[in-house]
């Protein structure tokens, strides 16, 4: 029997590119993100901002709600408009998950902006705090920071497709985004020739995904989605560094060039936690083709969409209801 050091020194494990924040060369960082996000979509960043003690914290909190007794966690259990506490196996039937139970929470409107009282942007559900005391005020901190980083990602996302640094960070875009951020708890033992996973393969629906995981193997990327045998590599956690993807709204941005790729969570028995913050446009924003991703012989591949309409889409594919009341 293989032990632990063994297993990992057989498994096929994809080497990513690493994209330095702090590179004082930022069209450089950018020739390597290009590569980086043709080639298969995934990357790290290192050199981010965000302190291994906030982050340590943000999993400790994490930690201290899946422990709760199931009673009090289905106290905050995800509402209509997909925040707060989504059980195990409540996505069983779509996408093969088992043993994932996850919380949600995204950017919050004051009802005084223009989209203040857009579904996207509603009040968040929170656990209370006489049992989890600082529990919101950590998450909340931490999506800021998250949110910082993935702008930060984003100026050099726009010199990769030879754009203006600026041109993601607009009110339009970035600059006013739909950012959820999802603590996940996984258990269990994955079975693929069963269709038990962590988590089934699927795509991410926004622009990018910023990553923060423990140390537990689990996550793996198929590089190239439409092959019949599809080829299935792990994806390392990296102390210091945050794993990054692409989403469908960035590949359609880039007509095809950058790849949203398929990935997946295999659970090895012991328990994992991983925190994905998703990023996208504003609700607003209309998602079609960039002027240097098409020509005359190349034209766009895909019809423009506006950001919110084409994230409910993807969100009644995947059965989770963003319902407007």
């Amino acid at each position: 029997m293989e032990t632990k050091t063994e297993l990992a020194s057989t498994i096929n494990v994809s080497p990513l590119t690493c994209i330095d924040l702090a590179n004082s060369d930022v069209h450089q960082s950018g020739v390597s993100l290009k590569q980086a996000c043709m080639d298969c979509g995934f990357f790290y960043v290192i050199n981010h901002g965000i302190s291994e003690e906030l982050k340590d914290e943000v999993f400790e909190q994490s930690r201290k709600f899946f422990a709760l007794p199931l009673e009090d966690k289905m106290k905050v259990l995800r509402n209509e408009t997909h925040r707060g506490y989504s059980p195990a196996l409540e996505q069983n039937q779509i996408h093969g998950d088992h043993n994932k139970e996850s919380f949600f929470m995204g950017t919050e409107g004051t009802g005084e902006e223009p989209h203040g009282d857009n579904k996207f942007y509603r009040p968040n559900t929170w656990p209370d705090s006489d049992a989890l005391p600082g529990w919101r005020e950590t998450m909340e901190k931490y999506h800021q920071e998250a949110l910082r980083v993935c702008k930060a990602i984003a100026r050099i996302m726009a010199l990769a497709l030879d754009m203006d640094e600026s041109y993601f960070g607009t009110s339009e875009m970035v600059g006013n985004p739909i950012a959820y951020m999802r603590l996940l708890h996984y258990e269990g033992m994955s079975d693929p020739s069963r269709g038990i996973y962590g988590c089934g393969s699927h795509t991410d629906h926004g622009m990018m995904t910023l990553l923060a995981t423990d140390s537990v193997m689990g996550l793996q990327i198929c590089k190239d989605k439409d092959v019949k045998l599809q080829k299935w590599e792990y994806v390392r956690s990296v102390k210091g560094a945050y794993i990054v993807n692409l989403g469908d709204v960035m590949e359609r941005w880039s007509n095809g060039l950058f790849k949203s790729t398929l990935h997946r969570v295999l659970g090895n028995g012991q328990d994992r936690y991983s925190i994905p913050f998703f990023v996208s446009p504003s609700h607003d924003c209309v998602v079609e083709c960039l002027p240097t991703c098409q020509s005359k012989n190349n034209p766009s591949k895909y019809p423009a969409i506006r950001c919110s309409t084409y994230l409910t889409q993807r969100y009644k594919e995947s059965h989770v209801s963003l319902s407007t009341k």
